[in-house]
């Protein structure tokens, strides 16, 4: 995916975030529906069922990740009525993308994101645990560092192979 709409999707995203009082986070679905690609309220309230379930199996309560709300809109000539919508945590936005449809091209952009996030976090835990803090380190020291570090590890790793056999 090109890096322009990369950007310009991300800051799609966060520019639909509201706060509470509290300054809890969140984002409603009726315009999450818009931002991944969805035009029928009906299809997309499939995968909100989905992410409901995702989220009682990860061993959260959906009613914190997920709050019931009416929402006034604007139906012509000045009437207004009320509609159904929900209000999302970013974990209850996560879920909706996973259970997205991934052909469309906002939901693939927001599986990969979220997994690309996961997978730093791994990453920087693997090098904290071996004494690489990337902070500390200059740009080009990060690299060779690490490069050294991956080398005396794979090194130790056919040492104890070989003394097995």
């Amino acid at each position: 995916m090109k890096p322009d709409i990369i950007h310009s999707l991300t800051k799609n995203f966060e520019s639909f975030a509201h706060k509470t009082e509290d300054g809890l986070e969140f984002w409603f679905t009726r315009d999450l529906q818009k931002l991944l690609g969805y035009s029928k309220w009906v299809s997309f309230s499939n995968v909100i069922d989905k992410a409901k379930i995702s989220c009682e199996t990860s061993g959260e309560e959906s009613q914190y990740h997920f709050a019931h709300v009416g929402k006034m809109v604007g139906v012509g000539s000045g009437a207004q009525k009320e509609i159904d919508d929900i209000m999302l945590t970013r974990y209850a936005c996560y879920l909706k993308a996973q259970n997205g449809d991934s052909s469309k091209e906002e939901i693939a952009f927001a599986q990969i994101s979220a997994e690309h996030v996961t997978n730093n976090k791994s990453v920087r835990s693997t090098l904290i645990s071996r004494g690489v803090v990337p902070e500390k380190l200059p740009a080009l020291e990060d690299v060779k560092k690490v490069e050294r570090k991956v080398k005396g590890e794979k090194k130790k790793e056919l040492k104890k192979i070989t003394k097995k056999k």
